[in-house]
């Protein structure tokens, strides 16, 4: 199992690539960042420093979206940074969460988020693309890479994931939930002629390694209101009782009341009150060191390969330092 660093983009960006470069030095493979325009700073311009100060660390979105930049200008960011730095970049890329509702908009349909996935990753790539009936090519790529990870959960989303795209990002660390998600994929990829086994499986959830949980609870819980977000969605389309999504997902957001994303992806989230304790220990990795290889030994029997840390709470150099030392360790 390999892992990744997740971290906000906040103020000052330095922080960021000094705990990128931290956390490649004890092992993290990958290191990722929220890209929400208006509620972080510009994540591009501080992979561009991540990429300069480490070596081998793969660096992307989590997630981007198809809305918040022409898909041109995505892809020319990916392929100049794979220019300068030697393809160590990944695109994971989803529907649009925050980025987009912060400014009044809604999630993209499924049709243009496949639409935009070929675009980037033919530009990024060097290939031409049709836009609109104009052929648009990158004339100055040479030899780029560019994997596409989707971020998803329903299952027409899956099945997308499955159909085109490189890997698959799960935004929660519970095995059940994850073995589900991932068969439907592979199923997925199976039926479209493709290797299933070549679809990367991320698993993205917080970490935080202490013996008192419950204070690890609390930091945490802010996660099962930003999963909520995208759950409500699938009620919204499937509803709560019609057997498409696991009941295990879906029936903790009964009490949810709207959700204030000025607070999103922040320790003491006013808007997660209605997240119970048993969600946030489902889908978080809470505890000893310990407690948490046995629990990421179970998401890597349900299909995992990277586990990725979301890191925002009280102990962000402590989780990582002990990721580096005793949990990366154990997966060598």
């Amino acid at each position: 199992m390999e892992f990744g660093l997740v971290l906000q983009t906040d103020p000052p960006a330095w922080s960021v690539v000094d705990r990128m470069r931290r956390a490649e030095q004890l092992g993290f493979g990958h290191g990722w960042t929220f890209d929400s325009c208006v509620l972080w700073q510009e994540p591009f311009v501080i992979h561009s420093q991540v990429l300069a100060r480490t070596e081998r660390m793969v660096v992307g979105p989590m997630v981007t979206n198809p809305s918040t930049r022409d898909w041109t200008v995505t892809a020319s960011l990916f392929a100049t940074l794979n220019d300068m730095f030697g393809n160590r970049t990944v695109c994971g890329i989803g529907r649009g969460d925050s980025a987009v509702r912060v400014t009044g908009g809604r999630p993209n349909t499924l049709a243009r988020l496949e639409r935009a996935m070929h675009v980037i990753r033919e530009l990024a790539e060097g290939r031409e693309v049709d836009l609109d009936g104009t052929p648009v090519r990158l004339p100055w790529v040479r030899d780029g890479r560019l994997p596409v990870w989707m971020g998803a959960y329903g299952p027409k989303a899956l099945e997308l994931a499955g159909r085109h795209a490189d890997g698959f990002i799960l935004q929660l660390a519970d095995p059940f939930l994850t073995k589900w998600m991932v068969d439907h994929v592979r199923r997925a990829a199976a039926d479209a002629g493709r290797d299933p086994e070549r679809i990367t499986v991320c698993v993205a959830a917080p970490a935080y390694v202490s013996d008192d949980v419950e204070h690890a609870r609390e930091q945490c819980r802010w996660f099962g209101g930003m999963v909520g977000n995208h759950v409500a969605d699938l009620v919204e389309r499937y509803g709560d009782s019609a057997g498409a999504v696991p009941a295990a997902l879906t029936d903790y957001i009964r009490g949810r009341d709207g959700y204030d994303y000025s607070h999103h992806g922040r320790a003491g989230n006013p808007s997660t009150d209605f997240v119970p304790d048993e969600i946030v220990d489902r889908f978080c990795l809470l505890g000893p060191a310990q407690a948490q290889i046995d629990k990421l030994h179970e998401l890597r029997e349900a299909g995992a390969d990277q586990f990725a840390i979301y890191a925002m709470h009280d102990a962000i150099d402590a989780t990582i330092d002990e990721y580096g030392k005793r949990v990366i360790p154990a997966f060598s």
